[in-house]
């Protein structure tokens, strides 16, 4: 039977952390890339020419996120939301206004910035210092807003964009950051105490009784240089795949629009494995779930490889979205479970930055083995081959994962 009451008691927190999940679309990757076009013909730009400058804005985003992410320790989340999604706001309309090329370097790396990095990384970081016996449900229903928006920005975006333009587009974007999200985000957490915690809402269970790395000790530790390369698969798996999707369908025999009806698969199977990501979490902690997680993503990798039948391509998509959707659950927990949560932002900034670095590098990487005559079908099974060895090596880190959480 589940608990209900903890969803009752936390709807307000928890529907903070979700709206904070659903504004950061305006600065993820499939948002932004439904003005591709217009983008590349507004200024003369190539399809490589375009990706570069996305690389730049991107990989400049991940540096200073390792710096601003630390604010998430340091300020109330209603004061660094609203403060957050208000520069979005900003980064949209630099984007309705840009009159040269060199102009979305800066763009694309605020937009980056504040919707991929801090608005994610506030969003995950107080989910998971707000709630312990609960962490994993919290991160499940945070994580909710990502796909939300991945399921109803595309159609309304290219709608708006034949309707009234590009530019316009992008200021509509602003417009709704500033006026709906940002009123309705203030009212969930206008009055609040500062967390659950503090208003008798939730059922501390000692982690202040743990000992509170720093993000220096973290540095100066091996175990998150030996969890960093499990940890970074599914966003650079993940984004490289959807990136190539266009060459894939291709190399398959498909069509775009067969591979976007069968991308559905993806957001659906993500929805449900976060939730049952969470409660498995709740009761067998993330550490002994991650030589797991990446096994789902393993399996559609050799779909891809393998089979070119049109079944394989929802199979493929649906395996990958478990992969995605149990580690928003899953990951957003591993560093409170054994950092303690006291420093948890400045942190969890650390791993956010790496992950942000693997989706801007796995668009290049994987068109330049392309273009060198290393096929789609062998980088799939070289990346099944890692995937299945990182997994193998999260089995071996248990006992010390295990003595660093109950430290």
């Amino acid at each position: 039977m589940i608990d209900l009451s903890f969803f009752r008691r936390s709807a307000s927190w928890l529907s903070a952390t979700f709206l904070l999940a659903f504004a950061s679309s305006f600065g993820q990757t499939f948002f932004i890339s439904l003005f591709g076009a217009e983008i590349r013909s507004a200024f003369d730009l190539s399809h490589g020419e375009f990706g570069q400058i996305y690389l730049a804005g991107t990989v400049l985003s991940a540096v200073v996120l390792i710096w601003l992410g630390k604010t998430a320790d340091n300020f109330r989340v209603i004061t660094l939301g609203i403060a957050t999604i208000l520069a979005l706001a900003v980064a949209a309309l630099g984007m309705a206004s840009v009159t040269a090329w060199w102009m979305l370097i800066p763009v694309i790396f605020a937009l980056r910035l504040f919707g991929q990095g801090m608005l994610t990384h506030i969003s995950m970081t107080a989910a998971a210092r707000w709630f312990d016996k609960d962490r994993g449900k919290a991160l499940a229903i945070s994580g909710l807003g990502y796909p939300l928006g991945e399921a109803i920005w595309p159609s309304i975006v290219v709608a708006l964009i034949l309707a009234i333009g590009w530019r316009e587009t992008w200021l509509t974007a602003a417009g709704f950051l500033v006026l709906v999200l940002i009123p309705v985000f203030a009212l969930l957490l206008a009055g609040k105490p500062a967390s659950p915690r503090d208003a008798g809402e939730h059922d501390h269970i000692g982690d202040a009784a743990k000992t509170q790395w720093t993000r220096a000790a973290v540095l100066r530790s091996p175990l998150f240089y030996l969890l960093m390369p499990g940890l970074i698969a599914s966003p650079f798996i993940g984004t490289g795949v959807i990136f190539h999707q266009a060459y894939l369908v291709e190399v398959k025999g498909w069509t775009l629009r067969f591979f976007a009806a069968s991308f559905a698969a993806y957001p659906v199977a993500s929805v449900l494995t976060a939730f049952v990501t969470g409660f498995l979490v709740d009761r067998f902690t993330a550490r002994r779930l991650l030589p797991f997680y990446l096994l789902p993503m393993a399996a559609s990798l050799l779909v891809l490889a393998g089979f070119s039948a049109h079944a394989a391509a929802p199979v493929a998509m649906a395996l990958l979205g478990m992969t995605a959707g149990a580690a928003s659950s899953m990951l957003g927990a591993i560093w409170a479970e054994l950092y303690g949560t006291r420093h948890i932002g400045a942190i969890r900034a650390l791993a956010m930055a790496q992950m942000v670095f693997a989706t801007a590098l796995a668009p290049g990487i994987m068109g330049w083995l392309i273009d060198g005559g290393i096929t789609l079908e062998s980088q799939f099974l070289a990346m099944t081959a890692y995937t299945l060895a990182v997994s193998v090596g999260f089995f071996s880190l248990q006992p010390v994962l295990r003595a660093t959480a109950e430290t």
